[in-house]
This record gives C-alpha cells, sequence and structure tokens, in this order.
C-alpha cells in the first residue's frame, strides 16, 4: 500500500448539516481542495456513522478524491450516527428522496460545478444505483462497489427463492443494533440525548418486513433496479469480487446498460473495496481507477476509460481449498462485449441410475460465510464432508484447460413427493489428491421454480426439469484435475428448512445436464494492468492490547446425542478501537446457528450485540444491547427481538417485540 501524503490540491474539511423539506437536517462531513474556482462533488450516501463507524475508511479515499481537485462528501441517512429523524426500512422511499435532495443541494453549492458523482459499497454502493435510477439532472456519473440490483433474490434475504437464514438473521440485528446507538454529543450537541430517544421510539426490526414478504413483489421490485435499468442515465462502473455474493449484479449491468457509459470490473475480492489489500488479493490501485472514472464523465477529460473492455475480470487458476488466501493465482482478462462471444456454453450430461437426494439437515456448515469481509475463517475449507452429503457427479478436465467466465446453470429431472423443498448445486474443482475447493453454488426453492414472483407447491409423484443459475465465477480448471457437480437437498445455515424437506428428491441423471460457460483461451496475455493501490493517510485509530483469548471465527459444536448441529460465529466486524477524539469504541457480537441433523422444524438462529461509546473526560459512557432470534414450525416463524439502552448505570430505553409471520412460500 501506498500511502500519499503530498496531492495536487491541498485539502480542508468540514462538517455541515444539509437541510431536507421537513425540517430534518442530515450530517455530513465535505472534504475539498482550496481553490478559487468551483470542482465537481462525489457522494457517499449510507446510514453506517461517519463519526465512527466507517471515519477510518472514509478517511483512506475521502481526501484522496479531494487532494485531486473534487469535493468528497460524505452524508448518514436520516435516523443514523448524526443525522436527524428515525431509522426507516432499507432503501425505503424517503432515504432515496433525501439523497436526491442531497445530489441537488451539492450541485447547487457555490463550491461546485453542478456535476455529482455517486459512490459507495454494499448499502453505499446500493444507493447510488438507486438513486441514479430516480434520474437527478446532476448526478452524472455512479461507481457501485459489491451492490445489488435485485433486493428479493441478491441481497441477503432470499436465494433462489429461498429464506436466507444466516444473512437474514444476521444482517437484521446488526441494523437494529447500529440504528439503537445514539448521536455522538461531540457533533451532535447537547440536545443528542432528545435526538436519541426520539430515534429509538422509530425503531422496528426490519426482519418483520423482511418476512412478510416471501416472493418478488411490489416491495421488492420498489427496493431494486433489476426491473428498471432503462431508468439509469448515469454513466455506471459496477464492481464486484468472485467471494462477494452481489457479484452477478455487475454481469447484469454490463449486459442491460448501454455500452458507452457502462464497465464492469469483477476481482477476486470479498466484501470490501479493492484497494484495502484485504483478502483475497491481489489488491489494485482502486482509487486511481475511479479517479480516471470521475475526470471522464465529471470533468469531460478524454482519457480512454470508455475505450477499455467493457468488463474486465479476474480468472482464478485451480487452487487448494482454504479459509483465507493473501493472493490468489490468476490473471485479468478483458471482454468487448457481454454476453461475450468468446464464451460459448458446454453442457455435461449427467449420468448413472436415478437417485435419491435427502441430505441431513447440518449440509451446509462447511458453507463459510454469505458475506466475507476479509477475515481468517470467511471462505469455504475443503469441500469433501459436504460432498459426502450430496450426490456429486464428475467430469475429468481434458489435457486442455477448462476456463469458466460467467455464470454456469443445471437442469435437473426430478420427482418429489412433498409439496415442498429446495436443491443446492455446488460447483467444486477436485485435485487428483481429492482436494475439493468450492468454485461456485446457486439454489433453487423448488415451489419459485416457475418465476420467484409466486408459490407453485410441488404436485407429489411428479417428475419435473428445473433449470437455474449457479452465482457468476471466473475459474480455470487445471488439467489433471476433474469439474464436481454435487446437489443437496439441505443447506444449513444458508437456506431455512421447510417441514417436510427431509424427505428430499429424487434426481434422474438421465434428463439432466451442468452447463457451463467456457471462454476461449487467449493466445497471448491480454495486457489488463492496474497501479498499486494507494490511499490517503490513514486516521490512527488504535485497538488496545488485550490477554483475552480470542473466540473462533466460526465454531462447531456437535451433540452427539441429541443429534445438534451448532455453528457458533464471531463476525468480527470491528471489536474495541480508540480514535483521535478521544472515542472509545467497545463492539462484541455473537452469532449462532443451531439445527438436529434429521429435523428441518429445530432450525434456530441467534445474535446478540453489545456495545459500548464511552467519552472520558466529558464523562459519556452509553451502552446498547441487543438480542435476535428467529425459530420456524410447520405454519410459520417466530422472531423475537430485545433491545436496552443505558446511560452510564441507567435504562434509557427497553424493549421487545414478539412477531409471528406466517410461512407463505420462502
Amino acid at each position: 500500500m501506498i500511502i500519499r501524503t503530498e496531492f495536487p490540491y491541498t485539502t480542508a474539511h468540514e462538517d455541515v448539516r444539509i437541510p431536507m423539506s421537513d425540517g430534518v437536517q442530515l450530517y455530513a462531513r465535505i472534504w475539498r481542495p482550496v481553490t478559487d474556482g468551483p470542482v465537481p462533488a462525489l457522494l457517499e450516501y449510507l446510514p453506517h456513522r461517519l463519526t465512527d463507524g466507517t471515519a477510518p475508511r472514509d478517511r483512506q479515499r475521502h481526501p484522496w478524491y479531494a487532494g485531486h481537485g473534487y469535493a468528497s462528501v460524505r452524508v448518514d441517512v436520516r435516523g443514523h450516527g448524526c443525522s436527524g429523524g428515525r431509522p426507516g426500512d432499507a432503501y425505503d422511499a424517503r432515504e432515496l428522496s433525501d439523497g436526491v435532495a442531497v445530489v441537488e443541494w451539492l450541485a447547487a453549492q457555490p463550491w461546485c460545478t453542478g456535476a455529482v458523482g455517486m459512490f459507495g459499497i454494499g448499502w453505499g454502493g446500493s444507493n447510488s444505483l438507486r438513486i441514479a435510477a430516480l434520474a437527478p439532472e446532476p448526478l452524472k456519473a455512479v461507481v457501485t462497489v459489491c451492490s445489488t440490483d435485485d433486493r428479493f433474490d441478491n441481497d441477503g434475504h432470499y436465494m433462489g427463492g429461498s429464506v436466507l437464514a444466516v444473512d437474514m438473521q444476521a444482517r437484521s440485528a446488526a441494523v437494529l443494533a447500529s440504528a439503537a446507538r445514539p448521536p455522538d454529543p461531540l457533533y451532535a450537541g447537547d440536545g443528542w440525548r432528545e435526538q436519541w430517544l426520539d430515534r429509538l421510539e422509530g425503531l422496528e426490526p426490519l426482519v418483520h418486513t423482511w418476512l412478510a414478504h416471501q416472493t418478488r413483489d411490489g416491495y421488492w421490485r420498489h427496493g431494486g433496479v433489476r426491473e428498471d435499468l432503462g431508468a439509469v442515465h448515469a454513466a455506471v462502473l459496477a464492481v464486484g469480487g468472485w467471494h462477494d455474493p452481489y457479484r452477478d449484479t455487475v454481469l447484469r449491468l454490463v449486459s442491460a446498460l448501454p455500452g458507452g457509459r457502462v464497465r464492469g470490473l469483477i476481482g477476486p475480492w470479498s466484501h470490501q473495496y479493492p484497494d484495502r489489500g484485504l483478502p483475497p488479493g491481489p489488491a489494485i490501485g482502486f482509487l486511481q481507477e475511479t479517479l480516471r472514472w470521475w475526470d471522464h464523465w465529471l470533468k469531460g477529460v478524454d482519457n480512454g476509460v470508455v475505450e477499455e473492455p467493457l468488463l474486465r475480470a479476474w480468472i482464478s487458476d485451480s487452487h487448494r481449498p482454504a479459509t483465507t488466501y493473501a493472493q490468489l493465482p490468476g490473471r485479468w482478462v478483458g471482454e468487448r462485449a457481454w454476453p461475450s462471444p468468446s464464451v460459448v456454453p458446454v453442457s455435461y450430461g449427467l449420468q448413472g441410475a436415478p437417485v435419491t437426494v435427502a441430505s441431513p439437515q447440518h449440509t451446509g456448515l462447511d458453507a463459510g460465510r454469505f458475506r466475507p469481509f476479509g477475515n481468517d475463517a470467511d471462505l469455504p475449507p475443503d469441500q469433501r464432508e459436504e460432498d459426502a452429503k450430496s450426490a456429486c457427479f464428475e467430469f475429468p478436465v481434458p489435457a486442455e484447460p477448462v476456463e469458466v467466465l460467467g455464470c454456469p446453470s443445471v437442469t435437473l429431472r426430478l420427482r418429489m413427493d412433498v409439496p415442498y423443498g429446495q436443491v443446492v448445486a455446488r460447483l467444486c474443482d477436485v485435485a487428483p489428491d481429492g482436494a475439493s475447493t468450492l468454485v461456485t453454488r446457486g439454489a433453487l426453492n423448488l415451489s419459485a421454480r416457475r418465476g420467484r414472483e409466486r408459490a407453485v407447491p410441488w404436485p407429489g409423484g411428479a417428475w419435473e426439469d428445473v433449470t437455474f443459475e449457479l452465482n457468476g465465477i471466473g475459474h480455470r480448471f487445471r488439467p489433471g484435475h476433474r469439474i464436481r457437480l454435487s446437489l443437496s437437498s439441505a443447506y444449513w445455515p444458508w437456506i431455512w428448512p421447510r417441514a417436510g424437506s427431509e424427505a428430499g428428491w429424487t434426481l434422474d441423471p438421465a434428463g439432466s445436464t451442468l452447463e457451463l460457460p467456457v471462454r476461449a483461451a487467449s493466445p497471448a496475455p491480454e495486457g489488463i494492468v492496474f497501479e498499486a493501490p494507494e490511499q490517503a493517510r490513514p486516521l490512527g485509530v488504535s485497538s488496545p492490547a488485550t490477554l483475552d483469548e480470542p473466540r473462533p471465527e466460526r465454531l462447531v459444536v456437535r451433540d452427539v446425542a441429541r443429534g445438534t448441529w451448532r455453528l457458533e460465529v464471531d463476525p468480527r466486524y470491528g471489536g474495541t478501537r480508540v480514535y483521535p477524539d478521544g472515542l472509545e469504541y467497545e463492539e462484541e457480537a455473537a452469532e449462532a446457528y443451531e439445527i438436529q441433523q434429521s429435523d428441518p422444524l429445530s432450525a434456530r438462529t441467534r445474535s446478540d450485540w453489545r456495545i459500548r461509546l464511552h467519552r472520558p473526560e466529558p464523562g459519556w459512557d452509553v451502552r446498547v444491547e441487543t438480542r435476535s432470534e428467529i425459530s420456524c414450525d410447520e405454519g410459520g416463524f417466530t422472531t423475537s427481538n430485545e433491545v436496552v439502552c443505558r446511560e452510564g448505570e441507567e435504562v434509557l430505553y427497553h424493549r421487545t417485540w414478539q412477531r409471528r409471520l406466517p410461512r407463505a412460500a420462502g
């Protein structure tokens, strides 16, 4: 990593409040170049608390952009951080209209040329896309990283029409704990407590809404842009990682948007900005890449960005299974069109007699983290144990490598005797010694086989053909290896099981195929290179040493007598840290997922958060504790949430929610 301390422009920053039409003010931090003339503005807009949560990350990039001639602005969504108002649903109409207002406010400032860009990762990247679809006139370009265009089937709520236990639970719990944190009096002023109490009165666990919409209905269509990409007029640089669950958004965007104003970039990365150097690498000079994008679309610089390939993608070589990689072997390739004429579908027919697949309910414990962040235990370990609980079909790699780029798919002829079930397909790279590396995967809720918009029970005892895609991937299978397709009827804790699904289904290989998007081998290196990563000077946050032994990131506990399996997760979002402004921040989160190996109705999830914000000198000391649980019986889901907030030892707020939500589809 290169740390830049000198830039073309000297910079300054200030915190301001941006007024909304209803009187609420959003808290913003603006870094600007010291110059006599106006400059374009760049906006990062999300709820994750600019005064502490994203402050270290913000310092890496916003001053860097300002030093290169842009006003770089970080704004907290209403109801979060030091912004006023109450928290709402993710990407709701109020949040998006506020975002449009911020774009227009920035464009109207005397120090702005009137041209605005938006960027962000995850929530911030998705907001960039959604606000671009509302087409505010000043918004000329966006950079969207690890974001989603499809909130129903590609945003951590559902997968293939099935409820995602792992991220539905963890994300709702994390958002609840985040929204319950107070404004910081150092920045919010003396009215912080009243603002906090009002915010707490507006709290509602988002899992209530997410589980109330188990098909792709109007709620999900409003929150996404997949059905309305034609409304996006801004230029879009879409960025993803093969180890991020949202990477298919990049492939859809470069396929659907006009080629003159979209470019895609997919690396080997997890859910992180590509310059941060977190596993898996290699990292790239991402800020330099985005600067070229901004210079072209916001300043009119003819720098060749629109001459780049439409899609630049990393193709990994065969590698050993591991839960983390500092660097993955592979290379960059470029495609001038997508779908690409150099990628052709190749079908592999499954072989053998019909086979019944009734996987144990704990199949999936080696799935890895749904949204890897670059931690040591994030990625899936060797898949041999998972393969043993699945029906496996293998295809030897011939003398020449098989290079895959895009979304594989499967067509399966199935018979099921119960109305509901799911099928999970994993594509693995098997080495000569038997080591099995997960390449990609996909899932289908069999009641969603005719579309995510409705649930169609399976007619008992009938044979049907179903087809679904696996997540996109760039991978090169080495000669001497085997391509393995593994099919299971369970995948806990990713997929929430359904009553009766323990019976599984019967597969007829004679009517089933695996289709791979095979890319023709390049005759020569394709010349795609990136600069070394660089950032601005870091914020200087410290993590105090402790004598406590760290908890395992992912611990599997088996109760042999009860036949239960429990996955305990320490997500390691942030931990304890001390900021240069004197804030002492403590955070502890724990997740647990339990299931009995033969009973789908035994599934349970729980997330606990404990947060402390402390400023010793003024004596400010607040704590937030939350507990979130989900269980499910044959008729529906039961959710339980609790929030306790303290100032010192005094309980200022305590509330519990209990909900019963019918299981209608997912």
